[in-house]
Protein backbone atom coordinates (compact mmCIF):
# COMPACT_ATOMS: atom_id res chain seq x y z
CA UNK A 1 0.00 0.00 0.00
CA UNK A 2 2.78 2.11 0.52
CA UNK A 3 4.18 4.33 -2.01
CA UNK A 4 6.86 6.70 -1.95
CA UNK A 5 6.27 10.30 -2.73
CA UNK A 6 9.66 10.51 -3.80
CA UNK A 7 8.92 7.68 -6.62
CA UNK A 8 5.49 8.73 -7.60
CA UNK A 9 6.58 12.39 -8.19
CA UNK A 10 9.73 13.98 -8.65
CA UNK A 11 10.69 16.47 -6.17
CA UNK A 12 9.06 15.12 -2.62
CA UNK A 13 12.74 14.19 -1.68
CA UNK A 14 12.07 14.19 2.28
CA UNK A 15 9.88 10.49 2.58
CA UNK A 16 11.86 7.88 3.99
CA UNK A 17 11.65 3.73 3.74
CA UNK A 18 11.80 3.47 7.58
CA UNK A 19 10.44 5.94 10.98
CA UNK A 20 12.52 8.73 11.27
CA UNK A 21 14.64 9.10 14.59
CA UNK A 22 12.50 10.82 17.11
CA UNK A 23 13.76 14.24 17.14
CA UNK A 24 12.43 14.62 13.57
CA UNK A 25 9.10 16.08 12.86
CA UNK A 26 6.81 13.47 10.98
CA UNK A 27 4.15 14.74 8.51
CA UNK A 28 1.81 11.84 7.26
CA UNK A 29 0.11 12.43 4.17
CA UNK A 30 -2.92 9.86 3.52
CA UNK A 31 -4.31 10.93 -0.76
CA UNK A 32 -5.69 9.44 -3.37
CA UNK A 33 -3.10 8.28 -6.27
CA UNK A 34 -5.69 6.11 -7.22
CA UNK A 35 -9.22 5.12 -7.85
CA UNK A 36 -11.77 7.38 -8.83
CA UNK A 37 -11.08 10.76 -7.06
CA UNK A 38 -7.27 10.52 -8.24
CA UNK A 39 -7.97 13.05 -10.43
CA UNK A 40 -7.83 15.66 -7.60
CA UNK A 41 -4.99 13.10 -5.19
CA UNK A 42 -2.27 13.19 -8.31
CA UNK A 43 -2.53 17.03 -8.33
CA UNK A 44 -2.56 17.10 -4.44
CA UNK A 45 0.28 15.34 -4.70
CA UNK A 46 1.97 17.78 -6.85
CA UNK A 47 0.89 20.74 -4.57
CA UNK A 48 2.73 18.44 -1.64
CA UNK A 49 5.71 18.21 -3.49
CA UNK A 50 5.98 22.11 -4.55
CA UNK A 51 5.56 22.72 -0.94
CA UNK A 52 8.53 20.67 -0.04
CA UNK A 53 10.78 22.14 -2.89
CA UNK A 54 10.22 25.19 -0.35
CA UNK A 55 10.63 23.92 2.95
CA UNK A 56 10.85 26.88 5.40
CA UNK A 57 14.01 26.44 7.39
CA UNK A 58 12.39 25.80 11.23
CA UNK A 59 15.04 25.90 13.56
CA UNK A 60 17.16 23.65 11.95
CA UNK A 61 14.50 21.01 12.16
CA UNK A 62 14.54 18.08 10.69
CA UNK A 63 10.93 17.03 9.08
CA UNK A 64 9.81 14.29 7.11
CA UNK A 65 6.63 13.81 5.19
CA UNK A 66 5.33 9.99 4.54
CA UNK A 67 2.66 9.72 1.88
CA UNK A 68 0.45 6.54 1.52
CA UNK A 69 -2.18 5.82 -1.09
CA UNK A 70 -5.35 5.08 -0.04
CA UNK A 71 -6.65 3.96 -3.33
CA UNK A 72 -10.10 6.13 -3.08
CA UNK A 73 -11.47 3.96 -0.33
CA UNK A 74 -12.55 4.85 3.65
CA UNK A 75 -10.93 1.69 4.69
CA UNK A 76 -7.72 2.14 2.87
CA UNK A 77 -7.33 5.44 4.28
CA UNK A 78 -8.32 4.66 7.79
CA UNK A 79 -5.88 1.65 7.34
CA UNK A 80 -3.09 3.85 5.99
CA UNK A 81 -3.78 6.76 9.15
CA UNK A 82 -2.97 3.52 11.54
CA UNK A 83 -0.01 2.70 10.08
CA UNK A 84 1.41 6.42 9.86
CA UNK A 85 0.51 6.61 13.59
CA UNK A 86 1.43 3.75 14.92
CA UNK A 87 4.54 2.61 12.67
CA UNK A 88 5.84 5.99 11.60
CA UNK A 89 4.49 7.85 14.73
CA UNK A 90 3.55 10.45 12.95
CA UNK A 91 2.60 14.03 14.50
CA UNK A 92 0.26 14.91 12.06
CA UNK A 93 -1.71 13.95 9.25
CA UNK A 94 -2.45 15.58 6.23
CA UNK A 95 -5.12 14.67 3.43
CA UNK A 96 -7.14 13.26 1.69
CA UNK A 97 -8.27 14.03 -1.68
CA UNK A 98 -11.99 12.64 -1.11
CA UNK A 99 -14.11 13.46 1.82
CA UNK A 100 -15.40 9.97 3.22
CA UNK A 101 -11.83 8.42 3.11
CA UNK A 102 -10.61 12.21 4.82
CA UNK A 103 -13.73 11.23 7.69
CA UNK A 104 -12.37 7.73 7.78
CA UNK A 105 -8.79 8.80 8.33
CA UNK A 106 -10.31 11.61 10.77
CA UNK A 107 -11.52 9.11 13.07
CA UNK A 108 -8.26 7.32 13.28
CA UNK A 109 -6.45 10.29 14.07
CA UNK A 110 -8.65 11.56 16.22
CA UNK A 111 -8.98 8.59 18.20
CA UNK A 112 -5.07 8.49 18.89
CA UNK A 113 -5.38 12.59 19.62
CA UNK A 114 -3.28 12.75 16.10
CA UNK A 115 -3.80 16.65 14.35
CA UNK A 116 -5.32 16.33 11.23
CA UNK A 117 -5.62 19.31 8.03
CA UNK A 118 -8.09 18.17 5.66
CA UNK A 119 -7.33 18.55 1.70
CA UNK A 120 -10.73 17.73 0.94
CA UNK A 121 -13.90 20.04 1.86
CA UNK A 122 -15.40 18.43 4.60
CA UNK A 123 -15.70 19.34 8.63
CA UNK A 124 -16.54 16.99 11.87
CA UNK A 125 -18.95 19.15 13.63
CA UNK A 126 -18.74 19.59 17.62
CA UNK A 127 -16.19 18.64 20.05
CA UNK A 128 -16.09 15.37 17.79
CA UNK A 129 -13.83 17.40 15.33
CA UNK A 130 -11.48 19.28 18.09
CA UNK A 131 -8.64 17.70 16.41
CA UNK A 132 -8.89 18.87 12.54
CA UNK A 133 -8.64 22.30 10.35
CA UNK A 134 -10.13 22.31 7.04
CA UNK A 135 -8.20 23.90 3.99
CA UNK A 136 -10.28 24.50 1.52
CA UNK A 137 -13.19 27.31 1.49
CA UNK A 138 -16.48 26.27 3.17
CA UNK A 139 -19.36 25.56 0.98
CA UNK A 140 -21.42 27.54 2.70
CA UNK A 141 -19.05 30.80 1.93
CA UNK A 142 -18.10 29.75 -1.43
CA UNK A 143 -21.76 29.37 -2.56
CA UNK A 144 -22.69 32.55 -1.72
CA UNK A 145 -20.82 34.03 -4.80
CA UNK A 146 -23.20 31.25 -6.51
CA UNK A 147 -26.55 32.30 -5.00
CA UNK A 148 -26.00 35.67 -5.40
CA UNK A 149 -25.20 35.32 -9.15
CA UNK A 150 -28.45 33.49 -9.24
CA UNK A 151 -30.72 36.36 -7.98
CA UNK A 152 -29.08 38.80 -10.20
CA UNK A 153 -29.72 36.42 -13.34
CA UNK A 154 -33.65 35.70 -12.35
CA UNK A 155 -32.94 32.23 -11.32
CA UNK A 156 -36.13 31.29 -9.07
CA UNK A 157 -35.65 27.65 -9.08
CA UNK A 158 -32.89 25.15 -9.19
CA UNK A 159 -32.44 21.44 -10.14
CA UNK A 160 -29.70 19.56 -8.17
CA UNK A 161 -27.42 16.66 -9.07
CA UNK A 162 -24.40 15.39 -7.02
CA UNK A 163 -22.49 12.49 -5.87
CA UNK A 164 -24.64 9.80 -3.41
CA UNK A 165 -21.85 10.47 -0.42
CA UNK A 166 -20.92 12.76 1.93
CA UNK A 167 -19.17 15.50 -0.40
CA UNK A 168 -22.78 16.19 -1.94
CA UNK A 169 -24.44 16.54 0.92
CA UNK A 170 -22.50 19.11 1.96
CA UNK A 171 -22.44 20.81 -1.54
CA UNK A 172 -25.99 20.59 -1.42
CA UNK A 173 -26.27 21.78 2.17
CA UNK A 174 -23.98 25.02 1.35
CA UNK A 175 -26.32 25.85 -1.55
CA UNK A 176 -29.35 25.86 0.37
CA UNK A 177 -27.83 27.72 3.34
CA UNK A 178 -27.79 30.59 0.90
CA UNK A 179 -30.55 30.14 -1.83
CA UNK A 180 -33.02 29.73 0.70
CA UNK A 181 -32.77 32.94 2.16
CA UNK A 182 -33.14 34.44 -1.51
CA UNK A 183 -36.47 32.45 -1.81
CA UNK A 184 -34.19 30.55 -4.38
CA UNK A 185 -36.12 26.80 -4.59
CA UNK A 186 -34.29 23.60 -5.22
CA UNK A 187 -36.65 21.58 -7.22
CA UNK A 188 -35.31 18.43 -7.37
CA UNK A 189 -32.29 16.62 -5.73
CA UNK A 190 -30.95 13.66 -7.95
CA UNK A 191 -28.01 11.64 -7.31
CA UNK A 192 -25.50 9.37 -8.60
CA UNK A 193 -21.97 6.96 -7.84
CA UNK A 194 -18.89 8.41 -8.81
CA UNK A 195 -18.24 5.51 -10.68
CA UNK A 196 -21.43 5.39 -12.08
CA UNK A 197 -20.94 6.12 -16.48
CA UNK A 198 -24.50 7.73 -16.98
CA UNK A 199 -27.04 9.86 -15.43
CA UNK A 200 -29.18 10.05 -18.26
CA UNK A 201 -32.55 9.34 -15.76
CA UNK A 202 -31.27 11.59 -13.48
CA UNK A 203 -31.02 13.87 -15.90
CA UNK A 204 -34.30 13.38 -17.37
CA UNK A 205 -35.92 13.98 -14.02
CA UNK A 206 -34.34 17.46 -13.91
CA UNK A 207 -35.37 18.52 -17.26
CA UNK A 208 -38.77 17.60 -16.46
CA UNK A 209 -39.00 19.77 -12.97
CA UNK A 210 -38.76 22.39 -15.44
CA UNK A 211 -35.84 24.54 -13.44
CA UNK A 212 -34.57 27.94 -14.17
CA UNK A 213 -30.95 26.51 -13.57
CA UNK A 214 -29.11 23.32 -12.56
CA UNK A 215 -26.67 23.01 -9.95
CA UNK A 216 -23.96 20.01 -10.21
CA UNK A 217 -22.81 18.74 -7.08
CA UNK A 218 -19.96 16.74 -7.87
CA UNK A 219 -15.93 17.16 -8.42
CA UNK A 220 -13.02 16.12 -10.38
CA UNK A 221 -13.53 13.85 -13.71
CA UNK A 222 -16.78 12.11 -12.08
CA UNK A 223 -18.06 15.50 -11.51
CA UNK A 224 -17.93 15.74 -15.51
CA UNK A 225 -21.01 13.23 -16.37
CA UNK A 226 -24.13 15.30 -15.25
CA UNK A 227 -22.51 17.98 -17.38
CA UNK A 228 -22.32 16.00 -20.36
CA UNK A 229 -25.80 14.24 -20.06
CA UNK A 230 -27.55 17.54 -19.80
CA UNK A 231 -26.00 18.86 -22.93
CA UNK A 232 -26.96 15.26 -24.73
CA UNK A 233 -30.46 15.95 -23.66
CA UNK A 234 -30.99 19.89 -24.78
CA UNK A 235 -30.50 21.76 -21.81
CA UNK A 236 -29.22 25.07 -22.76
CA UNK A 237 -29.93 26.98 -19.55
CA UNK A 238 -27.76 28.33 -17.04
CA UNK A 239 -25.78 25.56 -15.41
CA UNK A 240 -24.28 26.36 -11.86
CA UNK A 241 -21.50 24.39 -9.80
CA UNK A 242 -18.89 24.56 -7.08
CA UNK A 243 -15.03 24.84 -6.77
CA UNK A 244 -14.61 21.17 -6.93
CA UNK A 245 -14.56 21.01 -10.41
CA UNK A 246 -12.33 23.32 -10.89
CA UNK A 247 -9.80 20.74 -12.43
CA UNK A 248 -8.06 19.89 -15.52
CA UNK A 249 -9.24 16.73 -16.05
CA UNK A 250 -13.21 17.66 -15.63
CA UNK A 251 -12.33 20.46 -17.97
CA UNK A 252 -10.72 17.48 -20.75
CA UNK A 253 -13.66 15.18 -19.86
CA UNK A 254 -16.71 17.55 -19.83
CA UNK A 255 -15.14 19.61 -23.14
CA UNK A 256 -18.01 21.50 -24.87
CA UNK A 257 -20.64 20.65 -22.89
CA UNK A 258 -19.21 22.56 -19.55
CA UNK A 259 -19.27 25.60 -21.76
CA UNK A 260 -20.17 28.71 -19.98
CA UNK A 261 -20.50 26.68 -16.30
CA UNK A 262 -20.86 29.08 -13.69
CA UNK A 263 -18.61 27.94 -10.35
CA UNK A 264 -16.85 29.73 -7.18
CA UNK A 265 -12.76 29.46 -7.18
CA UNK A 266 -10.07 30.13 -5.26
CA UNK A 267 -7.83 33.19 -6.35
CA UNK A 268 -5.40 30.89 -7.49
CA UNK A 269 -7.35 30.02 -10.45
CA UNK A 270 -7.23 33.70 -12.03
CA UNK A 271 -4.44 34.97 -10.05
CA UNK A 272 -2.82 37.09 -13.26
CA UNK A 273 -6.47 39.03 -12.98
CA UNK A 274 -5.99 40.06 -9.41
CA UNK A 275 -4.72 43.29 -8.42
CA UNK A 276 -0.97 43.50 -8.18
CA UNK A 277 -1.33 44.73 -4.11
CA UNK A 278 -2.94 41.13 -3.52
CA UNK A 279 -0.68 39.57 -1.44
CA UNK A 280 -2.46 36.36 -2.82
CA UNK A 281 -1.19 37.14 -5.64
CA UNK A 282 2.39 37.34 -4.78
CA UNK A 283 1.83 34.03 -2.86
CA UNK A 284 0.55 32.58 -6.18
CA UNK A 285 3.95 33.53 -7.81
CA UNK A 286 6.22 32.08 -5.50
CA UNK A 287 4.10 28.97 -5.36
CA UNK A 288 3.84 28.77 -9.61
CA UNK A 289 8.20 28.68 -9.43
CA UNK A 290 8.54 25.72 -6.95
CA UNK A 291 5.60 23.80 -8.20
CA UNK A 292 7.38 23.40 -11.88
CA UNK A 293 10.65 23.26 -10.06
CA UNK A 294 9.23 20.29 -8.52
CA UNK A 295 6.77 18.77 -10.96
CA UNK A 296 8.55 20.24 -14.80
CA UNK A 297 6.49 21.58 -17.07
CA UNK A 298 2.45 21.32 -17.09
CA UNK A 299 -0.08 23.85 -15.41
CA UNK A 300 -1.13 24.68 -12.05
CA UNK A 301 -3.87 22.45 -10.80
CA UNK A 302 -6.20 24.35 -8.09
CA UNK A 303 -5.98 21.58 -6.01
CA UNK A 304 -2.39 21.45 -5.54
CA UNK A 305 -2.99 24.95 -4.19
CA UNK A 306 -4.85 23.25 -1.37
CA UNK A 307 -2.03 20.85 -0.04
CA UNK A 308 0.66 23.75 -1.17
CA UNK A 309 -1.62 25.75 1.59
CA UNK A 310 -2.08 22.80 4.24
CA UNK A 311 1.96 22.37 4.19
CA UNK A 312 1.95 25.46 4.85
CA UNK A 313 -0.23 26.09 7.89
CA UNK A 314 1.11 23.01 9.35
CA UNK A 315 4.89 24.27 8.90
CA UNK A 316 4.10 27.01 10.61
CA UNK A 317 2.07 25.01 12.95
CA UNK A 318 5.53 22.91 14.12
CA UNK A 319 7.46 26.10 14.16
CA UNK A 320 4.76 27.78 17.10
CA UNK A 321 4.90 24.10 18.71
CA UNK A 322 8.49 23.73 18.65
CA UNK A 323 8.64 27.19 20.70
CA UNK A 324 6.65 25.29 23.58
CA UNK A 325 9.83 23.20 24.11
CA UNK A 326 8.07 19.66 23.87
CA UNK A 327 9.92 16.63 21.76
CA UNK A 328 8.50 15.81 18.14
CA UNK A 329 6.99 12.56 18.41
CA UNK A 330 5.42 13.14 22.02
CA UNK A 331 1.77 13.19 23.06
CA UNK A 332 3.05 17.30 24.31
CA UNK A 333 4.24 17.69 21.10
CA UNK A 334 1.20 16.94 19.38
CA UNK A 335 -1.57 18.66 21.44
CA UNK A 336 1.05 21.81 21.05
CA UNK A 337 0.59 20.91 17.22
CA UNK A 338 -2.91 21.39 17.50
CA UNK A 339 -3.16 23.96 19.71
CA UNK A 340 -0.90 26.05 16.90
CA UNK A 341 -2.90 25.03 14.18
CA UNK A 342 -6.47 26.01 15.69
CA UNK A 343 -4.59 29.19 16.51
CA UNK A 344 -2.65 29.82 13.31
CA UNK A 345 -3.12 34.08 12.29
CA UNK A 346 -2.31 35.19 8.66
CA UNK A 347 -0.78 32.92 7.03
CA UNK A 348 -0.20 33.86 3.41
CA UNK A 349 -1.44 30.78 1.13
CA UNK A 350 -2.33 30.50 -2.17
CA UNK A 351 -5.90 30.12 -2.11
CA UNK A 352 -6.73 32.23 1.35
CA UNK A 353 -5.26 33.87 4.18
CA UNK A 354 -5.53 32.17 7.05
CA UNK A 355 -6.87 32.64 10.45
CA UNK A 356 -7.82 29.52 12.22
CA UNK A 357 -10.28 29.88 16.01
CA UNK A 358 -10.14 26.71 18.45
CA UNK A 359 -13.49 25.32 18.30
CA UNK A 360 -13.61 26.42 14.43
CA UNK A 361 -13.12 24.21 11.52
CA UNK A 362 -12.80 26.62 8.62
CA UNK A 363 -10.08 29.56 8.63
CA UNK A 364 -10.92 31.80 5.31
CA UNK A 365 -12.75 34.64 4.15
CA UNK A 366 -14.13 36.34 1.68
CA UNK A 367 -10.82 37.09 0.02
CA UNK A 368 -10.57 33.14 -0.56
CA UNK A 369 -13.26 33.24 -3.23
CA UNK A 370 -13.54 34.26 -6.82
CA UNK A 371 -16.51 33.61 -9.16
CA UNK A 372 -15.26 32.12 -12.69
CA UNK A 373 -17.19 30.86 -16.16
CA UNK A 374 -15.59 28.17 -18.52
CA UNK A 375 -15.00 29.84 -21.57
CA UNK A 376 -13.11 28.54 -24.64
CA UNK A 377 -12.10 25.70 -22.41
CA UNK A 378 -10.33 28.04 -19.99
CA UNK A 379 -11.45 29.87 -16.51
CA UNK A 380 -12.82 33.76 -16.85
CA UNK A 381 -13.07 35.81 -14.02
CA UNK A 382 -16.64 36.92 -13.74
CA UNK A 383 -16.01 39.39 -10.30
Amino acid sequence: MRKLVGTLLAGLAAVALAGPARADVTIGVVMSMTGPVSSIGLPYMKGFAAAEAGTPDIGGQKIHVIAIDDQSDPSAGARAARKLIEEDHADVIVGSAGTPVSNAVYSVAAKAKVPMVYTANGAIPGPAGAYEITIPQPMGLVLSAVAEHMQKAGVHTVAFIGFNDAFSDAVLAGLKQNTDKLGIRIVDDERYARNDTSVTPQVLKMIAAHPDAMFTGGSGAPGALPHIALAEHGWTGPVYSSHAIINDEFVRIAGKSAEGVIAPAGPIVVAAQLPDGNPIKAEVAKFDSLYHKANGAGAVNPFSGYAFDALQVTYNAIGEALKAGAKPGTEAFRAALLQALTTTKNVVGVQAIYNFHPGERFGVDTRSRVLVTLKDGKWKLIH
